[in-house]
This record gives C-alpha cells, structure tokens and sequence, in this order.
C-alpha cells in the first residue's frame, strides 16, 4: 500500500515493523530537547513560507546565508587559533600557519594578560605563557607580529576585559609598520557579558564593562572602520554545558544588549552594526547544528530589522565564526578526535560559517603541538577542496529536517530572549543569575546521561580500549616566565617614565568622564605603558567584578 500522509504511515508500515524490530531507544531528541521523528514530510513544516522563512542568500533574512555566492565566491577564513609561551615562540607558529595555507590569524592570551596582570605580579606566578602568549606591552606585540604585515592579513584577538588595550596596541603597531588603521581588517572578541555568564575573565563590574565596549565601537566607526569590533560569543556558554537553543538566545540576548548600550550612548545603530560579528561552537550533532546557524542568522535579521529599525541590509547580517567543540575533546582514545573535529567543521560548513577554527586532537592533553594542529588545518583544506561541499549555497536548504530544526530552535531562542527581556536584558538577567541558572542545570542533565550510558560517548563510556600515550606534546618551558619577567624590567627601566605617568594621569581623568577612553589607551600603550599599569588605574576608577553567586 502507500500510505496517503505521514500519520498513517506511521499507524500502518511502520507500526507493523517496529512490533518486530523495536527501535534502539524509546526516544530520540536533540541537545535542546527536540524531539527527533523517523521521517520528516511537508507535513512537518505546514506554516512555513519560502519567501519569509528562507528567501534567496544574500536577501533579508538570510536564513540561507548572508552573500549571494558562499562559498563558490570565496571560501571561509580558516583561522586556527594558536598562541603560547613568549611572542617570539607564538610568531614562529603564526608563520607556520600562514606557510601551511592558514589565510587569518587568531591570537589566544594568557591569562594574566587576560585579566589584566603583568607577568611579574605575584598573581601571575606559574600561568605565564601557559594558555596563550604573554603579553605585557607594546614590545611583546612588536615581536609578535614580526615579520607579519598588518594590511596584508586578517587577525582575530580572543580578547576580552583588556580588549580595549590590546586593540591600541595592534593599532600602535600598525602605525609603527606605516599602515593606516583604515586598512585594519580583523576582530576583536570584546565580549564580557558572557564572561560573566560562563568564562570568568572578568575585572570591572558589567556596567563599566559596557561602557568600553561601546568606546571601542564608536572609535573604530570613525577610525578603524573595516575591524569587526566585537565578536559576541555563544562559544563559550556552549562550553559550559548551555543547549544549542540556549547558546542562539543567550548570544542573541547579549547582542542586543550591545546595540541598545551603544544606541543609548548616542550611537546610530547603522553606524556600528555592520561591524558586529558572532563566535559560536559547532557541537556534535550534525542536523541540529547546520539548523543552529540557520536559526541564528534569521532572528537576528528580525531583531535587527524591527527591534532596532536598522535601515542598512549590512546591519541585519549575522556573520559569525565557527569553532568545533572543545567540550567534546576526549583524553580517551584521543585520535576519535579528529573524526568528530571533522564532522562539527562540516556542520559549521553547511550552516554557513564566514571563518572557523578546527580543534587539534591533542587538545584534551595540551596546547596543541605543531603536528596535531597541522592534522586540524589540514581538515578545514579537505572539506574545502576535495568534496564539493561549497559549491552550493546552503545545501539543506528545503530539507524537510532541516526546516523543522530550524524552526523548532527559532522558537525556543525566542522565548528564552523573551524572559530575558522581562528580567530587564542581559545585564540585568546576568546579575540575577537566569543564565548561568539555566547553563549550570542544562550542562548537569548532560554529564548525567553520560554517567548513566544514555549518552554515548566513544572510547569512554562505549567501545572502551586502552590507547597509546601521544607523542611530541608541547609543554611551555619554565624559562619562559623568567625571560618574560626580565624583558618587562628592561622596558620599565629604558622607556620614558615622565610620559608614562602623565599618560596613565590622564586616563584616570577620561575613565572618570563620559569621554571615549580609546585615544588615551593609545597614548598609553605607545609610551609603553604596561597592560597591569593601565588596569591598576582603571581598577581604582570602576571597581572590581566578584562572582555572582547562583543557586
């Protein structure tokens, strides 16, 4: 018989099979609780419209993708985030990267660096160069770009509480290598709301906080306008455990707390929105994903286009970076890594990424070590050129799965932001505790599964083997923190010190005015004024950020 819709097939053919051959499991859902049917028909998206929902690429609302061509035009930026130890030893893996065929640079910091500490404050002890290059001045930032003109590449910055700095300092370097910051062309991460969602690498309370975000935006509108001035980030919320429709929301929800700061602070939202830029995590779960990214692009086009009335088309763009999911990274039978590394680039890929960044396999023991970080950007460079996958423009298109997907994930976004709008916004929603709430108790439902085999985890509750100890892992050597520590004396001692304390005078004076902070963090920087020098000053002027306490 053939059956005349999708619930009679259902009540007939595969009724009289699952009486013999039940299924696996008695239920199939996503990571956000969707639930999966065997067969998806018409019948599935009944409400949907082409012309609304989807339209063509490169047409409002860009649920297919933001540019006409994708990827037959050109493909993404393949940006492999990398950095450790001294700037000499983080520029000879740049260098690498870009001879191996890298087309962007993405520059991890180390944590002192991160939350605003030298390397020689006590606080710094044993973390210098741990997690990403050291950075304490305008010397450090000359000798990682060594050799690297800033016109001729796009660099990423995983930047945050000390964004502001750092973008001076790469702009003090530009101006030293005889480039015009108009000709800049990268991103800076900029993010804090989700630092106090997820991350962690926080100084100054979220309100003082929002106030140098929008400072770097108004800055670069008018002084470094191709620089993507903020990267907001679901990566990393995804990381602590939140849902794929979780991580569209809480993105979202702190994308529009961006834009209204930087309206409320006199900003036309056309002036900086085509700057905004995204960062999310592509996760295990190829469908839900490829859908995610849908989602994504087309209620922030709806945000953008009647919330905020942007008029410019670029303004209702969501373009985002990619990267694979760390949290799935595995020190069991670590070279599995690769497959499922490939599998999320491959998601990010037919969801419609603009640059992304592959994970190593040996990420769940170290900093990547050079052949494993070969083997990822290798990755990126076959999905590229050996498979097709980006001579069509969103290939799902139309998929019957992929439509309710994205749908599905739409509404549930909506309604997470809707009770975020009704707490006040993200900053408010942040001080409450909704968000890491809701992150604390949707990652403790996933470690649950695993613990209890509902979840399948190869090579560590599934298929367990023993495996080999991997080889060649790169561990940043102690000597680093000495030399690191000796070459910020000499720089204390040798530059002008009169210039660096009138600078830092006068950003105590601007932190405590209305005016915008960036061009005085650039005389900082350029007098050679170091990243804990100038975050001294602005900790005594804002205060510092405890963590909020959830329960």
């Amino acid at each position: 018989m053939t059956s005349k819709n999708k619930q009679e097939w259902q009540e007939t053919t595969l009724a009289a099979t699952l009486k013999r051959f039940p299924e696996r499991q008695e239920r199939f859902e996503t990571s956000s609780g969707i639930d999966v049917s065997p067969v998806y028909t018409p019948e599935d998206i009944p409400d949907s419209d082409y012309s609304a929902a989807l339209g063509y690429p490169g047409e409002y609302p860009f649920t297919r993708g933001i540019q006409p061509t994708m990827y037959r035009g050109r493909l993404w930026t393949m940006r492999q985030y990398a950095g450790f130890g001294t700037a000499e030893e983080s520029n000879r893996r740049y260098r690498y990267l870009l001879e191996q065929g890298q087309t962007g640079l993405s520059i991890a910091f180390d944590l002192p660096t991160q939350i605003g500490y030298d390397s020689d404050h006590p606080l710094a002890q044993g973390e210098i160069g741990k997690v990403g290059v050291a950075i304490d001045t305008l010397e450090d930032i000359e000798i990682l770009f060594k050799d690297i003109p800033l016109d001729k590449v796009s660099t990423s910055m995983t930047i945050n509480s000390t964004a502001a700095i750092l973008l001076s300092m790469y702009i003090a370097l530009a101006k030293k290598q005889g480039v015009d910051p108009a000709k800049l062309d990268g991103t800076i991460q900029n993010d804090m709301l989700k630092e106090y969602i997820a991350r962690g690498t926080y100084i100054f309370p979220p309100r003082p906080s929002m106030r140098l975000t929008t400072d770097i935006f108004a800055y670069c509108s008018q002084n470094v306008p191709r620089w993507n001035t903020i990267s907001i980030s679901g990566y990393h919320v995804r990381e602590a455990g939140c849902t794929a429709a979780q991580e569209i929301a809480f993105t979202l929800a702190d994308g529009i707390a961006y834009v209204q700061a930087a309206i409320d602070a006199g900003l036309d939202v056309d002036a900086f929105a085509g700057r905004l830029s995204f960062f999310f995590d592509s996760h295990n779960n190829l469908f839900e994903e490829i859908a995610k990214f849908r989602a994504a692009r087309h209620l922030w086009a709806k945000i953008m286009r009647q919330r905020f009335e942007a008029k410019d088309p670029r303004s209702w763009m969501l373009r985002f970076h990619t990267q694979t999911a760390g949290c799935t990274l595995t020190a069991q039978q670590p070279h599995n890594n690769i497959v499922r590394v490939a599998i999320q680039a491959l998601a990010a890929i037919l969801g419609g990424t603009q640059s992304l960044h592959t994970n190593s396999f040996d990420e769940a023991y170290a900093t990547p070590s050079q052949d494993a970080v070969t083997v990822a950007l290798r990755t990126q460079q076959l999905l590229a050129y050996e498979n097709g996958i980006g001579d069509v423009v969103d290939a799902f298109g139309g998929s019957y799965l992929i439509e309710s997907l994205t749908d599905a994930l739409e509404r549930q976004a909506t309604e997470y932001i809707d009770k975020i709008d009704k707490l006040g916004g993200a900053v408010a929603a942040i001080e409450q505790g909704f968000q890491q709430k809701e992150i604390q108790e949707s990652s403790y439902r996933q470690q649950k599964n695993i613990e209890e085999n509902k979840s399948i985890i190869v090579g560590v509750n599934k298929f367990v083997s023993p495996f080999p100890n991997i080889s060649g892992l790169l561990r940043v050597n102690p000597e680093v923190e000495r030399k690191q520590k000796e070459r910020l004396a000499q720089i204390k001692k040798n530059r002008d010190n009169d210039k660096v304390n009138k600078a830092l005078k006068n950003l105590d004076e601007v932190a405590r005015s209305q005016d915008n902070t960036m061009p005085t963090f650039l005389d900082c920087v350029e007098a050679y004024a170091s990243i804990g020098e100038i975050c001294d000053v602005l900790r005594k002027v804002f205060g510092t950020q405890k963590e909020y306490l959830v329960f």
